[in-house]
């Protein structure tokens, strides 16, 4: 039986990660899951937060994800999403800026599909704002 997953996570503009993993986490619809090889196969929708990747020698890698899909395979998975930025490209000062922007335009929006839209962004960039933080505090600590 295999001990490792293959995983490949993609945006809309690139791959952002393809290579294997003895254990993924990440915000599901429903939840966190954790996905280890031989899980049962499964599609769901993703959450905007923190992808967790850890390697076969225990490092980890961390990708910020705007929501999307996930389907698992008993020895793969695989994200899609529109959004998919790697931890230490994230930046928490840019995040805070478009999220001021974003709460400026829900203010002036006045057509419930204009406010949902700006509110699912301001969801997506308080996630990625606070990935940036989470991951500023981790590298101070070490």
């Amino acid at each position: 039986m295999a001990t490792l997953l293959k995983v490949e996570v993609v945006s809309a503009e690139a791959s952002i990660f393809s290579g294997e993993a003895k254990f993924v986490a990440l915000p599901g619809e429903s939840g966190e899951l954790g996905v280890l090889p031989g899980h049962t196969p499964l599609i769901s929708k993703v959450r905007p937060g923190t992808l967790k990747i850890v390697r076969e020698d225990g490092t980890e890698e961390l990708v910020f994800v705007a929501g999307g899909i996930l389907e698992v395979q008993p020895f793969g998975v695989t994200v899609l999403s529109d959004t998919a930025i790697r931890a230490a490209d994230l930046d928490e000062a840019k995040a805070e800026k478009a999220r001021q922007q974003a709460l400026e335009a829900l203010e002036n929006a006045h057509d419930k599909q204009d406010i949902a839209a700006v509110e699912a962004e301001l969801a997506m960039l308080a996630a990625q704002v606070a990935a940036a933080r989470r991951l500023a505090n981790m590298k101070n600590r070490h």
